[in-house]
């Protein structure tokens, strides 16, 4: 994380690198997690003094965006992504419909980030991309579901990152935070059904080539086409899955039958 700070110009103060951490936060620049550098390091690059840097990372950690482990450093808190409550999340994963109703809403938002990131993308956002889209490739060589869901994720943030608007962002990532907390625990056997991993990936190579190409038009219609893809694999796998489960249930009773009949 070297060089991500700049240098203050005029009234050096606590409250003027505050800001700046707090912009990198919003821009997604700096995420839940991340270690900042040390002290010395840090002061060097807003060209500040040790005690206005320690104002600021006290007032920071005071506002909840950074925590300070005994010995360990300073972290970017885990707060973004968290527009779901405890609660609210206990309900959305009790409720089924709910899985529809987030699939419907990402078809829309995703649309819409992948219309902006074809219009605003800069060469730094592709490359990022490109590097992302080419370890999708690779790991769909590799057969790895869990891989490739993971992969896949991180792709849709990127996305939502060359979008380039803050709400946005943040909306996205609460979306997506659902999915790696386990939320919907059914989304990886998508990846699982005959011919899907190869579908999917196309997909997403489709709103690749779409944002490379500054075409948002086909950026939103590939994005929206995707998830619509999604529903339909989603439930698809649900079903076979309900039709297995009642095939083993039918094929148990029958079994256990069988061995009563022949012990009388």
């Amino acid at each position: 994380m070297s060089d991500i700070f700049s240098r203050i110009e005029h009234s050096r103060t606590a409250d003027e690198v505050v800001q700046q951490i707090e912009s990198l936060i919003l821009e997604g620049v700096l995420r839940a997690g991340d270690r900042l550098p040390g002290e010395r390091e840090m002061a060097k690059q807003f060209d500040v003094s040790r005690p206005i840097l320690r104002d600021a990372l006290k007032t920071l950690e005071a506002r909840g965006l950074m925590v300070t482990r005994h010995g360990g450093g300073t972290y970017v808190a885990d707060v973004i992504g968290e527009v779901f409550s405890k609660p609210v999340m206990e309900l959305i994963v009790n409720h089924r419909k709910a899985a529809a109703d987030y699939l419907e809403y990402r078809r829309e938002i995703e649309g819409l980030a992948a219309e902006y990131a074809a219009q605003r993308a800069t060469a730094e956002d592709l490359a990022l991309l490109d590097g992302i889209v080419a370890r999708m490739e690779a790991a769909h060589r590799r057969a790895d579901p869990a891989e490739e869901g993971a992969i896949d994720v991180e792709f849709h943030h990127a996305v939502g990152e060359c979008a380039h608007n803050i709400i946005l962002l943040h909306t996205l990532r609460s979306c997506y935070r659902l999915l790696s907390d386990g939320v919907f625990t059914n989304r990886l056997v998508v990846f699982t059904v005959s011919g899907t991993r190869d579908v999917l990936l196309e997909q997403h190579k489709a709103i690749h080539r779409a944002v490379v190409a500054g075409d948002p038009a086909a950026a939103r219609k590939a994005a929206m086409d995707h998830i619509t893809y999604l529903e339909r694999a989603m439930a698809e796998a649900e079903r076979s899955g309900d039709w297995q489960r009642i095939s083993r249930l039918r094929l148990r009773q029958r079994t256990d039958s069988t061995e009563t009949s022949r012990k009388s």
